[in-house]
Order: C-alpha cells, then sequence, then structure tokens
C-alpha cells in the first residue's frame, strides 16, 4: 500500500468532526452582519479590548459579508437554532508576504464555547485558506483568552514572539502561526 501524500495528510488531519447538531456552520450573508458585528463587539468587551489597538474598532465589524467577498478571504458563521452565535473568517494579512493569510475575528458567544463549533469552524477555515494558495496562517489574540490559545495549538499553531504584518492590532499580545503546508499538520 504507498503511503498517503502530504496533501492527503492534511486533508485528512483537518476534516473536522462536526460540531453538536443543533449548531449549522455556513458562509456568512449580508443580514448575518448586525448579528456578528455585535458578537464581535461583546466579546470583545468580555476581555476588556474595546479601546484602541483592538478588532473592536475595525471599520470592517460592520460589513463583514462586504469585507470578506474578496478573492482569497472568507467569513463563516455559526448558527444555533437559526441564530448568528459567531463565526470566523480569514483573509491575506495586511502588510505580510502574499502567502501569509491571517485567522480573522473569530469569536463564539459563551453559550456556544465547548460544543466543538470552533474547532470545527477553525479546521473549515484553515482548509479554505490552504485551498485559496496560502501556505501560512497568522493570528493575534490575548494572554486571557487561554481556551482560545489552547484551540489554536490543538490544530498546530505554534506561538511566536512578535507580531507580523501591519494589522494595526498593537492591543494583542500573543501571536501565532501555522503551516499549512506541512504534512505533519494536525
Amino acid at each position: 500500500m504507498t503511503p498517503p501524500t502530504a496533501h492527503q495528510t492534511l486533508r485528512r488531519s483537518m476534516t473536522p468532526s462536526p460540531p453538536s447538531p443543533a449548531l449549522e456552520i455556513r458562509r456568512i450573508e449580508p443580514r448575518d452582519d448586525p448579528a456578528i458585528a455585535a458578537i464581535i463587539r461583546r466579546v470583545l468587551g468580555e476581555y476588556g479590548a474595546d479601546g484602541p489597538g483592538f478588532a473592536f474598532h475595525d471599520a470592517e465589524i460592520d460589513a463583514m459579508s462586504a469585507a470578506y467577498a474578496a478573492a482569497r478571504a472568507g467569513y463563516w458563521v455559526v448558527c444555533r437554532a437559526g441564530r448568528v452565535v459567531g463565526g470566523a473568517g480569514f483573509a491575506p494579512l495586511e502588510g505580510g508576504a502574499a502567502e501569509v493569510c491571517e485567522l480573522r475575528k473569530m469569536y463564539l458567544l459563551p453559550d456556544t464555547r465547548g460544543l466543538g463549533a470552533g474547532r470545527h469552524l477553525l479546521r473549515l477555515i484553515l482548509e479554505r485558506a490552504t485551498a485559496a494558495g496560502f501556505s501560512l496562517c497568522y493570528l493575534e489574540t490575548l494572554a486571557a483568552m487561554d481556551r482560545a490559545q489552547s484551540l489554536y495549538r490543538s490544530v498546530g499553531f505554534r506561538p511566536i514572539d512578535r507580531p507580523l504584518g501591519a494589522t494595526g492590532h498593537f492591543g494583542c499580545d500573543r501571536w501565532f502561526v501555522k503551516d499549512l503546508v506541512d504534512a505533519d499538520s494536525r
């Protein structure tokens, strides 16, 4: 039997088990913009990240569907009983190399955390970013977001000691990267 190729290994390792059956993950639509904007601001406020230097003030928050409609970008929402309860996306890293994308605006409401939606969503995004031709995924977060950091590490993100690109999020104090083409990716 021939061993699997690196791409087959990556695809298999990134195929998530489905989240709770009550949850749906789908591409963002314009009707989702107000709900996801409120979620992003609520979660950032929960961690005290509502001042300058945080995503709270990014112009795209009020029009996420338009902001992620560009080539090599995408944003997905998590719905529970027809209501948007979280989301995440990717786009080229501003001020970064062409092969680097950024995991962007991954936020879930507190009652949705721990149900498998975050892991499923993250793996979907990594798969789509890889398909879009990116070879490295970067993310910024906060030291206080322990559970998120555990999730990132569990799928192969590794910490780095300084920010990449020019996101303007100088309030973030933790940075991670993940190789998207590594055969050992999780």
